[in-house]
């Protein structure tokens, strides 16, 4: 039936799956290196659930979160009994998956399994409960960064929490592209935050390796079946399907969409037909960041309706309409001044190395990481890992770089907040 039959694996967890014959090559291939190199310490504190069992009967599901892939999966608020530290649990029900969705499970739970790094958020308690797979994960109290812009930063967050967002995801993307893998699936709502401040890159389901038969390749062919929300995120080499393929430089690209989306609040070419966005992004057609300036809304009622010939630049319908409706509507209908954003060089900069059309001449996640747009987080990261008594003030501090702003994240409040994207 499947990887997971519920008959053969009822009371069996994943982690006693042999991993060596799945990885051979990559484990072959990074054999002769520093091993020191790869094995980073994994998440301590309250992300750490590594001690947890793996009994369902130790678990109260308290509320649900959310659910993801394609709906198949429910993403809930859990208590361990034993213990009480709260985690997401993500449970899917296997006999509503098709083949090929369960293909995705096997290679999310078999990479969570291999990789180790800081930045990733990998399942590291995964069984099964009569047709159902529990995924155990740390509890990200922040969320989201989808669901901080949706929920504090309608129209885009500071460029400080932006450089802290994107430095904890460049580490990851680093540390995948080094180990022979590209992500596919880089956008905002993966991108998740822990109560104590660490960055973490979700959606390994989408995660492919370039490694085959122990030599890695330059470019890969196989196409995601990934759902129409995610086409906004892939790059042109991607979505072109021809014989060049990709690399780990399309991930690049799925950064600067991301950066776009956190600047301005809004998913770039969201609002296009899947086709209009196609050609835009093979013709070369890129979002690109707007400063603006806030303007005087007194200047509004001084606008005149041209009756003679000559065009004021304002239909004489939205000028007689929405300009004198504006003017003795209540105050929450009035036109609202944008807020200033004089967005500095340094984002400008990096927005478009990674949107460059060409894959080559995008530059590598390693490289991102010395940009000088990440050199406001560089002082500041030590001091989240380090002070954990005071970490909640730390990455307020951190994420703003002003003590004035010290109220833009307030304390995180399970129950109401909490989420995981599966």
């Amino acid at each position: 039936m499947s990887f997971l039959d519920c008959s053969c694996i009822s009371h069996t967890q994943v982690q006693h799956m042999d991993l060596e014959e799945q990885y051979e090559d990559t484990s072959h291939h990074f054999l002769s290196c520093d091993s020191s190199e790869f094995t980073l310490q994994g998440p301590d504190g309250g992300d750490d659930i590594t001690g947890l069992s793996a009994d369902p009967a130790h678990y109260q599901l308290l509320s649900e979160l959310g659910r993801g892939f394609n709906n198949l999966s429910q993403v809930s608020l859990g208590r361990h009994r034993p213990t009480g530290q709260l985690v997401a649990i993500k449970r899917t029900n296997l006999d509503e998956c098709t083949e090929e969705e369960l293909l995705q499970l096997m290679n999310e739970v078999l990479l969570s399994r291999l990789f180790r790094h800081q930045n990733l958020l990998t399942s590291r308690l995964v069984f099964s409960s009569c047709c159902q797979l529990w995924v155990l994960t740390p509890l990200m109290a922040y969320g989201s960064a989808d669901t901080l812009l949706r929920t504090y930063f309608p129209d885009g967050m500071s460029e400080s929490l932006i450089a802290y967002l994107l430095n904890g995801v460049l580490h990851a993307l680093e540390y995948l592209h080094r180990m022979g893998y590209v992500h596919r699936g880089v956008k905002a709502s993966h991108i998740l935050l822990s109560a104590e401040g660490r960055v973490y890159l979700s959606g390994l389901h989408s995660v492919y390796s370039m490694m085959r038969e122990g030599k890695r390749m330059r470019a890969v062919f196989d196409m995601p079946h990934h759902s129409p929300a995610l086409l906004p995120w892939l790059s042109p080499e991607l979505l072109r399907q021809d014989l060049h393929g990709y690399g780990v430089q399309s991930d690049i690209y799925s950064l600067g969409i991301v950066a776009c989306e956190l600047v301005s609040g809004r998913v770039p070419f969201q609002d296009m037909p899947p086709t209009q966005m196609l050609l835009q992004k093979l013709r070369g057609s890129h979002c690109c960041l707007l400063d603006v300036a806030p303007f005087p809304l007194g200047e509004l009622g001084g606008l005149k309706v041209s009756r003679s010939g000559v065009d004021s630049g304002i239909g004489e319908s939205v000028a007689t309409g929405s300009l004198t409706h504006s003017a003795t509507a209540p105050p929450t209908d009035r036109p609202q001044s944008p807020a200033p954003k004089n967005h500095s060089a340094t984002l400008h900069n990096l927005v478009q190395q990674c949107l460059q059309q060409q894959p080559e001449h995008r530059p590598s996640a390693s490289a991102l990481l010395s940009h000088a747009f990440f050199k406001q987080v560089s002082v500041f990261v030590v001091l989240v890992y380090k002070q954990r008594d005071v970490v909640s003030q730390t990455l307020v501090v951190v994420v703003t770089g002003e003590s004035t702003h010290q109220r833009l994240l307030p304390q995180p409040h399970v129950p109401g907040r909490a989420t995981v994207q599966p």
